[in-house]
């Protein structure tokens, strides 16, 4: 499988499980409904570590383009591969949005409250103020690129244990879910830009009957945010690790 078609399939499983639990949670008239944010972050805690067990052999399973952008600026990954991995987990994105959409279609009318439906699909402050809404992102995913890099570090690792490729993605996803617990409640943690862009442009896409609008007004901070922190989360690796 090469890399974009991993980078698809992988980020459309993990928007499918993560947008999923968000959707049981707000969504009325659902078995999960109103069960809470230890609910919604650990499900996208569960569906990181699928999703990364997936198709890691294939291409390292970045899923997310802070973490593309982020590897290219210290050299672990050829700018080149960039462009392609960054359409395939875009793709793959919508796509994952556009499932979870399917698999809850009885509930999109039963739900009255437009905001819940964007919920389901991308992140939105719990106070508006964009500096510290972009701040708040950026941290979270500069802590995010340093632990991944961390985790994957030959000095954390035994010789010849095969860690990274056993128990590492398990690691990935507790992590994931400290980030969640911790830094999620400002911004809902987006952390990642294709996890918030694609499923918000199928949110504006598709039929869903009283969506509202999309808050395009503020899609910029959880793609630039990310970025960021994505890219000085592997800067501060680099100068804590030196490698």
């Amino acid at each position: 499988m090469n890399p974009f078609l991993a980078e698809g399939l992988g980020t459309a499983l993990l928007v499918l499980l993560g947008d999923g639990v968000v959707a049981n949670v707000v969504l009325r008239q659902t078995k999960g409904h109103a069960s809470g944010w230890i609910v919604i972050t650990a499900g996208w805690a569960m569906a990181v570590t699928f999703a990364v067990y997936c198709v890691n052999a294939f291409s390292g399973a970045h899923l997310n383009p802070a973490v593309t952008v982020g590897l290219a600026s210290i050299g672990k990954l050829d700018w080149a591969l960039v462009p392609g991995y960054i359409a395939g987990q875009m793709l793959g994105a919508f796509l994952g949005a556009v499932l979870v959409w399917l698999a809850y279609l009885p509930h999109w009318r039963a739900t009255e409250d437009p905001g819940a439906k964007l919920a389901v699909f991308c992140t939105g402050p719990a106070l508006r103020s964009p500096m510290a809404n972009l701040a708040c992102e950026a941290i979270g995913t500069a802590v995010l690129m340093l632990g991944v890099l961390a985790i994957l570090s030959p000095k954390n690792l035994l010789p010849n244990s095969g860690f990274e490729k056993g128990f590492a993605p398990a690691l990935v996803g507790v992590m994931v879910w400290s980030i969640g617990l911790s830094l999620g409640g400002p911004t809902g943690y987006a952390i990642n830009p294709a996890r918030d862009l694609g499923p918000r442009l199928a949110h504006a896409l598709l039929p869903l009957p009283g969506k509202g609008g999309s808050d395009w007004p503020y899609a910029w901070v959880p793609v630039l945010g990310p970025t960021v922190g994505g890219v000085v989360g592997a800067w501060i690796y680099r100068w804590l690790w030196g490698s």
